[in-house]
């Protein structure tokens, strides 16, 4: 028995074909397609080697693509919002369904292939981040604010903007802010999906218009759905906004989070075409799914807590 995993792995005699996914995609299957695949380059001159590499990225293609890729349901790491809330919180979820490839690069150093798609590391699900959520919103809410005709006056640098207080209430204040600091009162979960494919861009010359080098990228499909969730918790009067203002701020985010699934894109790529989404369902502190003018009925559900704010 060996106990150092990449001497283990050294010891391989094909490339693996059999293994527990999605884990797989974490550690174990995603190692040995990566070892062999290395065995290939280090000799470059046998000729097996490209044999080799081909294999191990078939291997690993055909694999991953075949899978349902979900999180162990036992553990519950991805819960529904809903009761019990604060009666002037308010729980948010949007489910999309996509309409172009979604690709976020994955920091994973050791993989057999050179653009693999983000996933968890414990459990191998491809999955867009909480903070990579909070980011895209921000810059959406930004260009719903005027960011784009600022760029335009400034030529494309941000000097001398400064985010509406409708902003900062709601993600708060940029990193390094050190006086006024404050939180913002949105909390932001991540969003999984259960499927991988793979995809080619092939750039082209400018000259001759011809293809250069085909570059593959392993992307979550179209028709793959997730959920989008957001948990509005404002603290209690502390930046002095009301009921009006802070349904006001709401009714934007939700503007700006339609704007970005569906118009923007919010994957890497996206001057390709790939990260839109279409809206198919949308639900308020967990209750029934509304599938038709969905957003529109999220912005009605937040003008209830207008009521309700007053008392916070």
């Amino acid at each position: 028995m060996k106990f150092d995993l990449y001497a283990e792995l050294a010891s391989l005699q094909a490339c693996p074909t059999t293994s527990a996914l999605p884990g797989g995609l974490a550690s174990g299957f995603v190692d040995g397609c990566t070892m062999w695949f290395i065995k290939g380059e280090m000799d470059p001159n046998s000729k097996t080697a490209n044999q080799e590499k081909n294999e191990a990225r078939g291997c690993y293609q055909t694999r991953a693509a075949a899978s349902t890729l979900q999180l162990p349901s036992e553990l519950n790491l991805d819960p529904a919002l809903g009761p019990p809330l604060p009666e002037d919180w308010l729980a948010i979820e949007i489910k999309l369904k996509l309409l172009s490839p979604w690709y976020s690069k994955d920091d994973r150093p050791f993989h057999v292939l050179d653009n693999p798609v983000r996933k968890d590391r414990v459990f191998g699900v491809p999955y867009m981040s909480a903070a990579s959520w909070k980011g895209l919103l921000r810059w959406a809410c930004r260009m719903q604010a005027g960011l784009q005709e600022h760029l335009q006056r400034n030529g494309g640098k941000m000097n001398d903007w400064s985010d509406p207080d409708w902003i900062i209430h709601l993600f708060g204040n940029e990193k390094g802010e050190k006086e006024d600091f404050l939180r913002g009162s949105l909390a932001f979960y991540p969003t999984w999906f259960d499927r991988v494919s793979f995809e080619v861009i092939n750039p082209h010359s400018r000259k001759t218009r011809a293809g250069t080098q085909p570059i593959l990228y392993e992307v979550v499909p179209p028709d793959t759905e997730g959920v989008l969730r957001l948990l509005y918790a404002p603290l209690p009067g502390a930046d002095g906004f009301g009921s009006a203002e802070r349904i006001d701020a709401l009714r934007k985010l939700l503007d700006a989070a339609e704007q970005l699934l569906t118009v923007y894109g919010f994957s890497a790529k996206r001057t390709v075409g790939w990260g839109l989404a279409e809206v198919i369902g949308t639900r308020a502190n967990g209750g029934e799914w509304e599938p038709e003018n969905s957003i529109q009925k999220l912005k009605d559900k937040a003008a209830l807590l207008g009521s309700k704010v007053e008392k916070a």
